[in-house]
């Protein structure tokens, strides 16, 4: 069969299956069926629940859930879905339920087991609008009268993982690639071009002056909006000359492991942390260097990616950059356009209070990201991980994330034989849970048990038919639940017709986010 013809078939199939969790039978998007069996219990759907709780046993049979924070399981490497796996596991079913029901740390069942919100001690939501002026700064009367903000253990621990992975990265890139960088950096004014590289010098390559252009536009642009419209981005020029400086350093390493295992450490973590130290109360502030640190060097692996993948379908230099630019120039505009006409008409939109539970308009990463904005900007890291906080203590993530690598590279010169030892990513699996939240347990179940399933049946048994129609089915099936996704909002979503049903209800798992430590009051959950 030609990739064509398979392709073909394989996005109709994965189009019309989308129809019945994406509108149908939404219940399987996270089959959680041990909710169903203890439906009365809340340590049971605390357990099973794939959307809300632990994950344990819950599965989906929709591809968007699979492939929606981890990217496809299909193009992953088997020892990174391991190292994942490793990670994920390590967080998920033992970290967990020992800081849970062990020792309760850090009062962790006065809130949700799952959950990306903010809390007073009381275990009730903080009520951010409280404690922000006029400025979008901190009213620190009111925060007072509030008292500290809580997070839900999970959330607190997803923080120190996060320390922890990208200290590991700079040690893991120095100590197992240091040489290899520095080998290949001389050898590449010497070595023989290889036969891509022979290929592609048919096409005009991209004069320098292009990409330095667009480096000074750029960043003329961004500095004229720090200055001009400081009132409302906050964060003065120096800010954004630092954090251009982090994302410059970082891009090496930090492209190393996505090439290596497709998993990219974020910089969002650190790039917060940074400016909520420097200055404090100024969340605008802290977003927009988050985003000038972050953002600019994901873009740049992305775009690094692009121009690997067309030096090697032999596509002109030149097409790929200005389709880059073009192409990026649309996306934002459009993005923008989508975003103040969503906002516009959609009623309570990102306000999980005032949505039903299947809503589609709960903005998961959203909330994340406003929460991120409130904890290191508004409040900022002193008043949460620092002195003045409760959870000075996830610092210490810090240090044995730069510990870890050299102890394991240590391992690799004492046992050279073991060819498995440089296989063990630390970056990648004290960060398996970064994207978690928004990212929730059914999506890391499905993506691990498809990559699994994928390397062992398909890649090890057929190795040919692995490489000619695996990434071929990756991408139909990506399109397939896009193109459907957009016929069911412009064919029923914009006229909010529904199928109401059990099946349509959620993942029937409502008493995941009950808390259960005794007198925390909390509508709908039984009183401990």
């Amino acid at each position: 069969m030609t990739r064509a013809k398979f392709f073909l078939i394989a996005l109709i199939c994965s189009f019309s299956w989308y129809v019945i969790p994406g509108y149908l039978f939404t219940t399987l998007s996270s089959i959680s069926w041990v909710c169903w069996v203890f439906s009365g219990s809340v340590t049971a759907q605390q357990l099973g629940s794939g959307m809300r709780g632990l994950g344990f046993g819950a599965i989906t049979l929709d591809w968007s859930v699979a492939a929606s924070f981890l990217f496809s399981p299909l193009i992953s490497p088997f020892f990174a879905i391991v190292n994942v796996l490793l990670g994920y596991a390590l967080v998920i079913y033992v970290v967990m339920p020992f800081s849970y029901w062990g020792v309760d740390l850090y009062g962790a069942r006065r809130f949700p087991i799952f959950s990306s919100h903010l809390f007073t001690a009381e275990g009730q939501k903080y009520n951010i609008s409280a404690i922000v002026n006029d400025k979008f700064q901190i009213d620190m009367v009111k925060y007072e009268e509030q008292g500290r903000i809580h997070m839900s253990t999970f959330f607190a621990l997803t923080y120190g993982f996060g320390f922890a992975s990208i200290a590991s990265t700079l040690t893991h890139v120095g100590f197992f690639y240091g040489r290899e960088i520095y080998d290949r950096f001389r050898a590449s004014y010497k070595e023989k071009e290889d036969i891509h590289t022979r290929l592609m010098k048919r096409y005009k390559d991209i004069p320098n002056w292009w990409f330095h252009l667009l480096l000074v536009g750029t960043l003329v642009v961004s500095l004229l909006l720090c200055t001009i419209l400081n009132d409302q981005v906050q964060m003065p020029w120096w800010g954004l000359i630092f954090a251009s400086v982090i994302a410059f350093i970082f891009t090496l390493p930090i492209s190393i492991i996505t090439a290596t295992t497709n998993q990219t450490p974020g910089l969002n973590i650190i790039t917060e942390y940074i400016m909520g130290v420097i200055l404090p109360g100024r969340p605008i502030a802290n977003v927009c260097f988050k985003v000038y640190g972050y953002m600019s060097m994901t873009q740049a692996i992305s775009f690094l990616s692009d121009f690997k993948l067309g030096h090697y379908m032999k596509i002109p230099p030149r097409s790929m950059f200005l389709v880059q630019f073009i192409g990026t120039i649309f996306a934002g505009t459009i993005n923008l356009a989508v975003a103040v006409w969503l906002l516009d008409s959609i009623e309570n939109i990102c306000q999980d209070d005032l949505l039903p539970a299947d809503s589609p308009w709960t903005c998961p990463g959203d909330r994340v990201f406003f929460d991120a904005s409130v904890i290191w900007g508004l409040v900022g890291p002193k008043r949460i991980f620092g002195s003045l906080g409760n959870y000075s203590s996830m610092n210490w993530f810090f240090l044995g994330g730069t510990i870890g690598p050299i102890i394991i590279w240590l391992f690799y010169k004492a046992f050279p034989s073991q060819t498995w030892l440089p296989l063990v990513n630390l970056p990648v699996i004290l960060g398996a849970t970064g994207a978690m939240p928004p990212a929730t347990p059914v999506n890391f179940n499905s993506w691990i048990i498809v990559g699994t399933v994928f390397n062992f049946f398909v890649f090890r048994s057929r190795k040919k038919w692995w490489q000619r129609y695996n990434y071929i089915l990756s991408a139909a099936l990506d399109a397939g639940v896009a193109f459907m996704a957009v016929l069911l909002y412009f064919s029923v979503g914009l006229e909010d017709k529904g199928v109401s049903w059990w099946g349509t209800d959620g993942e029937h798992c409502q008493l995941a986010t009950c808390p259960t430590a005794k007198g925390i009051n909390v509508p709908g959950c039984p009183l401990n």
